[in-house]
C-alpha cells in the first residue's frame, strides 16, 4: 500500500531530485548547440549505466538476471528515457528551457489519471487534480513571459514536450511494478539506463553516425558529464526511491518543483534579481503540493478546531 502523504526524508529526496532534473535542461541547452539528439540522449544513458555498474560492483550488489525482470528494463528504459529524453532534448532545439519546463511541468497531470486507472491506490480525486492545476498555475507564474520571448512557437516542439510528459506520467505507473519484483531502487535505476542504451545504441549508429561528427568542445562534454552523472544516475536512484514509497502521483510532483530548482540557481549561483512573481508562484506551487499531498485538509481542520 502506498502512503498518500510523504514523510519528511521523502520531501527532501524530491527537493533534491527537482534540483538535479533542473540541471538537466542547462544541460541540454548547452549539448544541443554541438550535437544531435539521439547522440546526446545515448552519452546521458550509457554514461550513467558504466557509474551505477562500477558503484554497484563498488557496493558489492548484483544486478538481477531474471528474464522477466530485463523485460520490464527494457519498457522502463523506453517510457522514460528514449521517449521522453529524445523529445525533450530535440525540442529545446526550437525553445527556451523556461518554456520546456513549463510544458514538463504538466506530468502530474498525466500522471494522475494513468495511476487512477493504473494503480488499486492512487484514485483520482478532486483535491488532486485542484492542486495539480494550482502547482501548474504556480510554475506559470514563477518561470513568467520571459520563456517565450524570442521564439516562435513551433508547434512539432510543443507537442514533443506533451508527449515527454506523457511518457514520464505513464513510466511513474509502470515502474511500481519493480517493488513487487523484488528489485532495490538502485539495481532499478542501472537496469533502466542499461536497457536505454541498448535500444539506442542500433538508432545512435544509424542515424547519427557520431564517428562522422566534429569533436565537441569542453563545455559540451561537461555537459554531458552532468547529464549522466547528477542528472541521470544519481536522479534514477532517487526516483525510484521515491516511487518504491511514495507513488506514482507524489513522485511526479517533481516536475513542479523543477521551475523552481531553476530559479533557485539563479539567484544564488548567476546573481539574478529574485522578483515578487516569483515569490508568488513559489506560494501557489506550495499550496498545490499541499493539496496533492492531502496535508491541506489537516491543516483546515486544525484550524476550524482552533
Amino acid at each position: 500500500m502506498i502512503r498518500q502523504q510523504m514523510k519528511f526524508g521523502e520531501w527532501l529526496m524530491l527537493v533534491t531530485l527537482s534540483l538535479l532534473w533542473g540541471g538537466s535542461f542547462f544541460f541540454n541547452g548547452v549539448a544541443v548547440a554541438e550535437l544531435p539528439t539521439l547522440t546526446i540522449v545515448l552519452c546521458r544513458v550509457g554514461f550513467a549505466a558504466m557509474a551505477l555498474f562500477i558503484f554497484m560492483k563498488w557496493a558489492g550488489l548484483a544486478m538481477p538476471m531474471d528474464r522477466q525482470i530485463w523485460r520490464a528494463f527494457l519498457w522502463m528504459g523506453f517510457l522514460n528515457n528514449v521517449i521522453p529524453f529524445g523529445l525533450i532534448v530535440w525540442a529545446q532545439g526550437y525553445v527556451t528551457s523556461g518554456y520546456a519546463s513549463i510544458i514538463n511541468a504538466t506530468t502530474p497531470l498525466f500522471a494522475v489519471l494513468v495511476a487512477h486507472f493504473a494503480t488499486e491506490d492512487e484514485a483520482l480525486t478532486l483535491l488532486k487534480v485542484a492542486g495539480i492545476m494550482l502547482g501548474f498555475a504556480g510554475v506559470a507564474l514563477l518561470v513568467g513571459p520571459d520563456a517565450f520571448a524570442g521564439m516562435s512557437f513551433y508547434l512539432g516542439a510543443q507537442l514533443a514536450l506533451l508527449m515527454a510528459a506523457l511518457s514520464y506520467g505513464v513510466a511513474a505507473s509502470y515502474g511500481r511494478r519493480f517493488r513487487q519484483l523484488g528489485v532495490s531502487p538502485i539495481a532499478t535505476a542501472t537496469g533502466q539506463v542499461t536497457a536505454s542504451t541498448i535500444l539506442l545504441i542500433p538508432l545512435v549508429v544509424v542515424i547519427d553516425r557520431p564517428w562522422l561528427l566534429p569533436m565537441p568542445g569542453s563545455g559540451v562534454v561537461l555537459s554531458l558529464i552532468g547529464l549522466a552523472l547528477l542528472s541521470t544516475a544519481f536522479a534514477y536512484f532517487l526516483y525510484f526511491r521515491i516511487l518504491e514509497t511514495a507513488g506514482a502521483t507524489n513522485l511526479s510532483l517533481v516536475t513542479l518543483l523543477v521551475p523552481v530548482s531553476a530559479i533557485a540557481f539563479g539567484v544564488f549561483f548567476l546573481n539574478e534579481i529574485l522578483l515578487t512573481r516569483h515569490l508568488i508562484g513559489m506560494m501557489v506551487i506550495g499550496l498545490g503540493l499541499l493539496a496533492i499531498d492531502g496535508r491541506i485538509l489537516q491543516l483546515l481542520a486544525r484550524l476550524r478546531r482552533g
